[in-house]
């Protein structure tokens, strides 16, 4: 059977609503695992009882004084809380449907990822991989049985209909996701860690199916982008906009580029390279843009500019950014690639350059040197590091 993994944090009237549905729509087998987030709404207490009465509902505690965040605790639920040997990254207020469970099971097999269609309300835009329809955006405005008769209808239209991508909720084999390590702590709390992983998925030789015939209603994004405490549906919170901003940049500097997908969401992965900037006439501004971008930075520094730059961005990543700034003519630029340019040229037409710059090289295909806009790129070797990156 399955264990549904389910980190909520002030979450609680979703949490319950989730697991209605779930009880109600997939019977009592389906085991609900769910890490309360130093919430103080109740969650704890609820989980509690619901532990009493409940011998397939588990449940654990973060006592704080801060969240951990799901990229910490979805893995400390599959790791030492689920028992079963499929399991399901499931978010609060999501809304289990009747047959999701059976078309799973029916569906899923090792070294196969499986992903059950969103059912939105109009809250994010649209795209070719969910149903946006309104039934509302709080569980005490949700009507089920509008909900349920609307879903009878849509399952005909859908029925065997299946697309390759991934996204939650997504269902694999236990062992298929400690094989690749889990999450990687480096996004934490939260933010980016599902493309990581999704990216580690697919060089790894993992299949991605999509169930349009299995879906779930989302609310959408309450554990911390539109947590009803922070913010308001569809407007971001704070909170989430600082971790997402740190999240992306370290994404960016272990892939070498910004997360991207198919229109089906999935993954792309271009080619890691080695690459080294020789930036003159680098100010902090500029430093601040450029140095998620490469593997090492050199530049005219002083040690005022180093040390305020470090200041600033060490305390929002785990890697160690000393490593990644060298001083040209203290250090000699080893790099694969290397890219010189002046900084006071660089315009945002130069700046796409650099966000495509490993698509960019992948097509040159060729060892050598050549001068692209503000940019003299100098290719010594075209090693591939994507693959290092699959296990943690």
């Amino acid at each position: 059977m399955i264990s549904l993994i389910q980190p909520s944090r002030n979450n609680l009237k979703y949490l319950k609503w989730s697991y209605d549905s779930v009880r109600k729509n997939s019977g009592s087998e389906v085991e609900i695992c769910v890490a309360d987030d130093f919430s103080n709404d109740g969650t704890w207490e609820w989980c509690q009882d619901k532990m009493k009465i409940d011998p397939n509902f588990k449940a654990i505690r973060n006592e704080g004084p801060t969240r951990l965040g799901h990229t910490i605790l979805y893995d400390k639920l599959i790791n030492e809380v689920a028992t079963k040997d499929i399991i399901g990254i499931w978010h609060a207020d999501m809304y289990m449907t009747p047959g999701t469970i059976e078309k799973i099971l029916e569906t899923i097999k090792p070294g196969l990822i499986v992903s059950l269609t969103r059912i939105e309300p109009p809250l994010h835009p649209p795209g070719p991989e969910k149903v946006l329809m309104d039934f509302k955006t709080e569980p005490e405005d949700f009507n089920e049985d509008e909900f349920l008769n609307w879903y009878k209808t849509y399952q005909v239209t859908a029925k065997g209909k299946t697309t390759e991508g991934i996204f939650a909720p997504w269902f694999l084999y236990k062992s298929d996701f400690q094989a690749v390590g889990g999450h990687d702590p480096l996004y934490a709390p939260q933010s980016k860690e599902d493309s990581d992983i999704f990216n580690r998925f697919l060089l790894n030789g993992y299949e991605f199916i999509q169930l349009w015939d299995a879906a779930v209603y989302h609310m959408t994004c309450r554990g911390s982008r539109f947590n009803p405490t922070l913010t308001t549906p569809g407007t971001n919170s704070s909170e989430w906009e600082i971790q997402n901003i740190r999240s992306s940049r370290n994404f960016i500097r272990k892939w070498g580029h910004f997360c991207k997908h198919d229109p089906l969401m999935k993954p792309i992965v271009p080619p890691k390279y080695d690459v080294g900037f020789v930036v003159k006439k680098c100010n902090l501004q500029l430093l601040q843009a450029l140095e998620p971008w490469c593997s090492t930075i050199y530049i005219e520094d002083t040690d005022v500019l180093t040390s305020h730059y470090l200041d600033l961005e060490q305390p929002n990543t785990k890697i160690n950014l000393t490593d990644r700034i060298k001083v040209i003519g203290y250090a000699i630029p080893n790099n694969d690639i290397i890219v010189e340019f002046d900084g006071t040229k660089l315009t945002q037409d130069s700046f796409n350059i650099i966000q495509q710059l490993s698509e960019i090289i992948k097509e040159s295909g060729e060892i050598g040197s050549f001068e692209l806009d503000i940019f003299r790129i100098e290719i010594k070797k075209m090693d591939e590091y994507q693959n290092t990156l699959i296990k943690l």
